[in-house]
């Protein structure tokens, strides 16, 4: 034990556990590397899916990265930082979050090697950082262009993102369904805001359907209400239909069983006041973020308006943008200028539940994606794929660039890195070249999920490049080369450079620190810091 540690032991509280310089770094390294294994065997086509199960019994079955991290419980700092870089992913480009792992993990492996060859932490960060900014500048003077009339590179996008996951049984229906989607939306920076990915047990996945409107999980409040409307003219509120109780605590006191009935009559008249004042506008769909009152609802029905009520606050907006309506929140301020509109508003009874569609609106600028499947788990998977379909469709339209997947980009910048780091003298070579290293961990992988040798796939890789064809990716199923963009085998610029740089910044934070001090947790058992990597 050294002098410093020594002393420490009399400063900390006595259930700290303190690992420190190599040997913290070791275990850090370590409990990186095995949260990247734990994604790894799902990348690319050929990747298997993980069933977790949690204590409740719930199950998930996923072959999305940042699920998978999200659902098990990592004990390890170090850990959750990793799954911190799979959100982020997720957050920012919506796909690439296992890419994003895998890579953290082969970058901190590729360090201890250096490491043990006693480099300074300090030269590989450094050597990391100059790495990964050039290593976005190869890619970006690589990428391709896309335009958003470019309909069937957009479809190849969206498929690619598909791939290999639960959804891939009805990929270019749903690809086509996403891009479709994406297109008949104005504004494309919001399109998670603007397009809803509703599910629906039952039928099977290639059922699923677009619907230029919006679909509500609720049913009509009344059975004497149309069960369809046609040329729906919708009131959107934002306040409830029912007589506000005082918000002091005021009491009435009635002694006569007239004065009862007739404040009874006076509730039934305001009632009938607010409902006449939404008649009167000419809406024959009402649609409430609120309650709804029981005689409000008899009266509405008896005028043969479709109500529903306790609508979602983020569906309404969706309603607005769709029906091209506004959301009031006073009955009183309602005119026939805050109508939307729809082609037909109805109740349709699924697996039966009944469900409100809200559908052929008029050049609506938010649409749903109705997902359908024969189970529960099979319709979320399908669900996360959508939104990484979606999520990679946005990425590209703000964006405007892509570059071919199939393990072709990192093959490329890898081997662009090798020529840049022999223009530097001194020892940050070594970094940029176990960086280079780092990344051919994608193609590496993509041919072990398959079953191939990955070293005879990264030579012919190389060897391709070598020859200029700057596209040359892994085709799993024959286990040849393939040009990847040809193939339509097509990714966001984004999805490549955010991977690379969260990934390089979480190694690069990783890699200095040389002391890991863990305090007891509250009313836990001892846990010393390697302590939560047996998960």
């Amino acid at each position: 034990m050294t002098e410093g540690n020594h002393h420490a032991g009399h400063i900390l509280p006595e259930d700290t556990k303190r690992t420190s310089g190599r040997n913290a770094q070791q275990l850090n390294i370590l409990a990186a590397k095995l949260v990247a294994e734990t994604v790894r065997t799902t990348l690319g086509p050929k990747g298997m899916d993980k069933m977790i199960v949690d204590g409740m019994g719930e199950v998930v079955v996923t072959n999305d990265g940042v699920t998978i991290l999200e659902e098990i419980h990592l004990e390890h700092p170090v850990a959750k930082m990793i799954v911190e870089v799979a959100k982020t992913q997720e957050n920012e480009v919506g796909d690439g979050t296992t890419t994003a792992v895998v890579l953290a993990g082969e970058l901190l492996k590729q360090a201890e090697r250096l490491l043990e060859q006693k480099v300074h932490p300090t030269l590989i960060t450094k050597g990391y950082q100059l790495a990964s900014e050039k290593a976005q500048e190869i890619l970006k003077g690589m990428a391709e262009d896309v335009l958003p009339s470019n309909g069937s590179l957009l479809l190849k996008m969206g498929s690619t993102a598909m791939t290999g996951k639960g959804a891939e049984i009805a990929k270019d229906h749903l690809s086509k369904l996403a891009v479709d989607a994406v297109a008949s939306i104005r504004d494309k920076e919001s399109l998670s805001e603007t397009i809803k990915v509703e599910k629906k047990l039952g039928g099977r996945v290639e059922d699923s359907e677009l619907i230029r409107g919006i679909v509500l999980d609720k049913e009509r409040l009344h059975s004497s209400m149309p069960k369809d409307v046609s040329d729906a003219r919708i009131a959107l509120l934002d306040c409830s239909i029912e007589v506000k109780s005082t918000e002091t605590d005021a009491k009435i006191q009635i002694t006569d069983p007239e004065k009862m009935q007739s404040f009874l009559d006076m509730e039934e008249a305001m009632l009938k006041k607010m409902v006449e004042r939404i008649l009167h506008t000419g809406a024959t769909v009402v649609l409430c973020q609120k309650g709804v009152d029981d005689l409000a609802q008899h009266f509405l029905a008896k005028a043969g308006v479709y109500c529903c009520r306790r609508v979602k606050k983020s569906d309404m907006e969706k309603l607005a943008k769709a029906t091209s309506g506004r959301i009031v929140s006073s009955i009183d301020d309602l005119s026939d200028m805050d109508l939307g509109r729809a082609g037909v508003v109805q109740e349709v009874m699924v697996n039966e539940e009944g469900m409100t569609y809200v559908r052929n609106c008029q050049n609506p600028q938010a649409v749903t994606l109705l997902i359908r499947g024969g189970s529960d788990h099979v319709i979320q998977e399908v669900e996360r794929a959508m939104e990484d379909a979606l999520g990679v469709l946005e990425t590209a339209l703000r964006e405007g660039h892509a570059v071919g997947g199939a393990g072709s980009a990192e093959i490329r910048t890898a081997i662009e890195l090798r020529k840049f780091a022999e223009r530097l003298s001194g020892r940050e070579q070594l970094a940029i070249h176990a960086f280079a290293n780092a990344l051919e961990v994608i193609p590496t992988t993509l041919a072990e999920n398959a079953g191939l040798d990955p070293l005879d796939v990264l030579t012919e890789l190389k060897a391709a490049h070598e020859q200029g064809e700057r596209w040359a990716g892994i085709n799993v199923f024959s286990g040849k080369v393939m040009n990847g963009w040809e193939e339509g085998v097509i990714e966001p610029l984004q999805v490549k450079t955010q991977a690379i740089s969260s990934a390089s910044e979480v190694a690069t934070m990783i890699l200095r620190i040389d002391d890991v001090i863990a305090g007891k947790p509250e009313g836990r058992e001892d846990r010393s810091p390697g302590a939560g990597l047996e998960y």
